[in-house]
């Protein structure tokens, strides 16, 4: 099957796809784990896959570039203008899809499991000083 875009919404378990031809539309609804995301990914031709950046999408992200795929995160609230009605899972990826698309959207690189170990630390490092300073 070959895709002009391919928006994901993550959950904590289950993935939501939607794919956009070069038309812009919705030629593809699909609900998968994480394991069944990556085995349909593996063969699928799309020159754009758009996903909001977490924690999670990091690990995805990367993932799916070793499959040789053009991978975007961009963060939640930039995406949030583009969801057309009432909140669903499918409905927030297919604002993925259409967010990913702009020209002018910002991104977020994708991060290494280096860099997002150092966040992690610098961040705790952080709480830990906020918390010392106010016991004293």
């Amino acid at each position: 099957m070959k895709l002009h875009v391919v928006g994901i919404d993550l959950g904590k378990t289950v993935f939501h796809l939607v794919g956009l031809d070069s038309t812009g539309q919705v030629v593809l609804r699909k609900k998968c784990s994480r394991t069944q995301l990556l085995a349909f990914t593996a063969n699928l031709q799309v020159q754009l896959i758009g996903m909001e950046s977490c924690s999670g999408s990091h690990f995805l992200g990367r993932a799916l570039r070793e499959q040789g795929h053009e991978v975007r995160l961009m963060p939640a609230q930039y995406v949030k203008p583009y969801v057309q009605t009432n909140k669903s899972d499918f409905l927030d990826a297919e604002a993925i899809a259409e967010a990913v698309q702009r020209p002018r959207m910002r991104f977020v690189p994708i991060k290494t499991e280096e860099q997002l170990d150092l966040q992690a630390l610098h961040g705790s490092a952080q709480i830990g000083a906020g918390t010392a300073q106010r016991t004293h």
